[in-house]
């Protein structure tokens, strides 16, 4: 999608879009409660201001808070892991004539969470940080949309948007407190480790895009082909403090950013006639940007990027259609900050490219009561960025981090889903996902400076398999049941090491009654309490043995049951 909307993205983007003002006024609420002092409240209020209908509004609101699973043990407390979220969006959908639309949209989220998951034991469910940490967000933000349909051959579409946000990210980086660590040996005396890291920051971006695409009238080549040409431009800056205190020696770095970036894009969607269609889309971006900060370290690298893609397709009859396409995505090359001597061939790293050819085949079966996706993928990533880590031998409770290019990888694989209407009342889907990945050229050194080559290992986080399974069955009286299931094979945790995850699948459930008015369901989220690992490190973060490298792994959520009740008034 990166030829039919301003902002970028590697391989695409999900477009998502909260519901519009409605003509008729309508309202509704919900209320969840569950395990884990689970609490979630929403409501939504839409409908026209003005007895003409010209002047539309919508106003959602959701406040949600839980305890968030663990327990800490030292500080006697079970919120220090909590989820605090409140979020609300107000919408004016203004017709200012039979040409012009407007629509004005604010928003406000408010994340005050916790930041408490990590053991030294690995056992997922009690802490002992003397000093949990934070992960807060404050984000306000608005965007003012014009729409113009009054010219013959286009819609003419403005898009100007704003957002503020204040960050705040804060962990117990040495996973226990004082009295723990005194009370074990480090070379003859009690041992004393204490790390906690803090970042502040502050972000403003605001956005600018025009889209001039075609109406009926203003196909071209014959009335075959529809058009979309677009312009895009945002700027983004961003200031942060970070601060680490390590056994109470302080060290502090104050950094600034700025990137501006501009695009041009266009799409041409073709109908060829003899059921074919063919799509080309294009994009050329630039982007610059500007860095320092109070190391001394500062950067301005500026670049010109493009992608793309040509698509065709083909009706081959009233039940089934298949595709091919070729695409080309990117990814800014960018930088790396505070790096030691011995890195600093890493300073900066450059865009990678991402060239991306498919096949598929969509299918409908059964007259309609089942259909089928399948596709065919092959990825061929170059210079590919990896994140990349490494322990300070000097000051293990640091982490050197830093982003380079992994020259290449190839990546290839097949998705399959469907879905079935069994009966009038039973409704199944499924899909299936495989992927095989592979590094090229790809070495790095590790903390001792020896050779690490990954060259033809599978990448971190891509499992060979994904699955998901699910059925509903509503009665014709209201009354409906959810199964579903998912899951994944075992997946490398990181590329600094093989430790992998264990394979797993989870179940959810949903039972309730429903009506056009109300609805009331149980649900149960993990239903057999499955232990599953969703992050993992390895590396030295005891003192008492030595710094050696070790295991660590932070698990999904356990199982939760619980209640909701939505109602829904006109």
């Amino acid at each position: 999608k990166v030829t039919q909307y301003g902002a970028n993205a590697l391989a695409g983007l999900i477009y998502l879009k909260s519901n519009d003002p409605t003509d008729v006024f309508e309202h509704g609420a919900e209320v969840s409660v569950g395990d884990d002092n689970l609490t979630t409240f929403s409501g939504f209020s839409s409908g026209p201001l003005t007895d003409s209908g010209k002047l539309l509004y919508r106003v959602s609101l959701q406040q949600h808070q839980q305890n968030g699973y663990q327990d800490n043990l030292y500080l006697g407390r079970d919120d220090t892991n909590a989820r605090d979220e409140f979020s609300g969006r107000a919408k004016l959908r203004w017709y200012a004539s039979d040409d012009l639309q407007v629509d004005l949209t604010l928003l406000y989220a408010d994340f005050d969470n916790g930041y408490d998951v990590w053991t030294l034991d690995n056992n997922g469910e009690n802490t002992l940080t003397d000093a949990p940490g934070v992960d807060k967000q404050r984000t306000t933000g608005s965007s003012l949309k014009f729409t113009y349909s009054g010219a013959e051959q286009f819609e003419l579409v403005s898009l100007t948007s704003y957002a503020h946000s204040d960050t705040h990210h804060n962990y117990d980086g040495d996973w226990a407190n004082p009295d723990y660590w005194g009370g074990l040996d480090c070379g003859g005396e009690p041992c004393q480790y204490d790390y906690t890291w803090d970042k502040q920051g502050e972000r403003n971006t605001i956005s600018q895009e025009f889209r001039f695409s075609s109406t009926e009238a203003g196909r071209i080549f014959w009335g075959s082909t529809d058009w979309l040409l677009g312009v895009y431009g945002m700027r983004l800056t961003e200031d942060n403090d970070t601060v680490e205190n390590y056994n109470g020696w302080l060290d502090t770095l104050a950094a600034e950013y700025e990137a501006n970036n501009t695009a041009v894009f266009g799409q041409l969607d073709s109908d060829l006639g003899a059921g074919y269609a063919l799509s080309f889309g294009l994009r050329v971006e630039r982007r610059d940007s500007d860095y320092s900060d109070s190391a001394g370290d500062e950067f301005s690298p500026g670049e010109t990027m493009w992608g793309g893609h040509i698509a065709l397709s083909k009706t081959l009859n009233s039940s089934h259609e298949t595709y091919a396409r070729i695409a080309r995505g990117y990814k800014a090359g960018g930088f790396n900050m505070s790096l030691p001597a011995e890195l600093s061939d890493k300073k900066e790293y450059d865009t990678e490219t991402l060239y991306n050819y498919e096949i598929g085949l969509k299918s409908r079966w059964l007259d309609g009561a089942a259909s089928t996706n399948f596709s065919l993928f092959f990825m061929d990533r170059r210079n590919q960025q990896v994140s990349a880590s490494q322990q300070n031998p000097e000051e293990p409770q640091k982490f050197i981090l830093y982003t380079e290019n992994a020259g290449s990888s190839h990546n290839y694989g097949a998705e399959l889903e469907g879905n079935w209407y069994a009966t009038d009342n039973l409704k199944l889907y499924a899909s299936l996902g495989w992927l095989e990945t592979a590094y090229g050229d790809y070495a790095y050194h590790d903390k001792y400076g020896g050779t690490v080559d990954l060259t033809g290992r599978e990448l971190a986080h891509s499992p060979n398999f994904t699955y998901s399974a699910g059925a509903t069955y509503r009665t014709d009286s209201g009354w409906f049941a959810n199964l579903t299931t998912s899951g994944k094979s075992e997946f490398y945790y990181s590329d600094s090491n093989e430790s992998k995850s264990e394979a797993y699948t989870i179940f959810n459930a949903r039972v309730g009654y429903e009506t056009d008015v109300w609805s009331a369901y149980l649900w149960g989220r993990n239903l057999f309490d499955e232990q599953y690992g969703t992050r993992g490190f390895y590396f030295g973060n005891e003192p008492d043995q030595g710094w050696a490298d070790k295991q660590y792994i932070r698990y999904g959520d356990p199982r939760q049951l619980g209640l909701t009740v939505n109602v829904k008034f006109m």
